[in-house]
């Protein structure tokens, strides 16, 4: 057994003992940990006829019952996988709660939570179910520790089917700042600590802005370029701040490495006039600038503008590189997708999904534990194709 695989061997059966106890029937903890090798097998699709017939079962059936039927609670093996991962990756200093979502596909209209709407996975309105996640980020590694599906409004009051889907009583129609705001209180109180909360436009409401705020929690939260903020007595948008403001304010710094290299753009920022709630804190306005073309002078300069609200000794720099963090759950959809099908499920339960998020992000930390463990002793490390 070579060095890599036998640290894979070893993190491995470390999961399953960790989330062994959830499953009180003996079946189904030896279901569960067939269900999370087969989302690790090189298979076309990672559903629940192929996942089955990689683990040379006759039939779906024994899959499918682990999402559909089986007794066991997702949300406990949730907080499994927020413990390991923050064992794993924890850093005081450095630690980064990401938020952000991602849609779905789907045909049909019986799936928890399916509609046409929109989300930057398509870029359009699709018909797709949208998960709502957080992930801790931190220079160890990153992984994913909470997940909601978003459950469009035309599903709150549609009691058939609701009823249909396996959805809750319980559970009323939230936003996607609101489900978000649901998974930082799920980690606060598990008593996590995250230097920064970052996210895009989708979370940089005021209520989620203001309760961070109230916990004095740092972020660094994407808003559209029509929010308004008061300064020098005046309600002005964020696009008409960034236009006024002089060459001098600008800043060429990275937010950080990207698959192409450094991630370079301009940068400017704008002290607010706010009282902040705790001692040494103050908030600023970001705003990032395209740099320009010389190769495609007709592509336009784009803009992207943040709400920050950090310690009073923060640097610009600092901030851009907090920021850039951000693209750090992007790329763990793409590996979590590409690699132990999370996207790939064929389940319309609401109870299923989570249960399928769950042991596929718990996959997906356990696949990156591997990468940062064999990091450490220097070997090479070949990612899942």
């Amino acid at each position: 057994m070579d060095e890599i695989t036998e640290i894979a061997v070893e993190q491995l059966a470390m999961v399953q003992q960790r989330i062994g106890p959830r499953f009180p029937r003996s079946e189904m903890r030896e279901r569960a940990q067939r269900y999370m090798r087969g989302l690790l097998q090189h298979i076309e699709r990672k559903n629940g006829w192929q996942l089955a017939e990689a683990q040379d079962e006759s039939g779906p059936q024994g899959m499918q019952r682990l999402l559909n039927a089986a007794t066991w609670d997702a949300d406990l093996v949730r907080d499994d996988l927020r413990t390991y991962v923050v064992e794993q990756f924890a850093e005081a200093s450095s630690g980064i709660l990401v938020l952000d979502e991602t849609g779905f596909l789907k045909k049909g209209r019986k799936s928890a939570g399916v509609g046409r709407q929109y989300s930057g996975t398509a870029g359009r309105r699709e018909n797709q179910q949208i998960g709502v996640f957080l992930l801790y980020a931190s220079q160890r590694g990153a992984a994913f520790i909470d997940r909601e599906l978003y459950l469009p409004e035309d599903w709150a009051h549609d009691e058939a089917r609701r009823a249909e889907a396996h959805i809750p009583l319980e559970r009323a129609f939230a936003t996607k700042g609101i489900l978000a705001q649901q998974m930082l209180q799920r980690a606060f109180a598990a008593h996590l600590s995250a230097a920064w909360v970052v996210g895009d436009t989708v979370y940089g409401s005021d209520a989620l802005r203001q309760w961070l705020e109230q916990q004095q929690q740092a972020y660094v939260l994407a808003v559209p370029s029509t929010h308004g903020v008061w300064t020098r007595g005046q309600h002005r948008t964020v696009a008409d701040l960034a236009q006024q403001l002089p060459a001098a304010a600008w800043s060429r710094l990275t937010a950080g490495d990207g698959s192409q290299g450094p991630r370079w753009y301009d940068w400017a920022w704008m002290q607010l006039p706010y009282t902040a709630p705790a001692v040494a804190f103050q908030q600023w306005v970001l705003v990032r600038r395209t740099l320009a073309s010389a190769t495609s002078p007709e592509q336009p300069v784009e803009y992207a503008y943040y709400r920050v609200f950090g310690p009073s000794a923060l640097t610009l720099a600092a901030v851009v590189l907090v920021a850039g963090h951000r693209w750090a759950i992007e790329i763990a959809f793409e590996q979590a997708k590409g690699e132990v099908g999370l996207d790939e499920y064929e389940v319309r339960r609401y109870d299923a999904w989570y249960r399928h998020m769950t042991l596929s992000m718990f996959t997906h930390a356990f696949l990156e534990v591997t990468r940062m463990q064999v990091t450490q002793k220097g070997a090479p490390y070949q990612q899942q194709a």
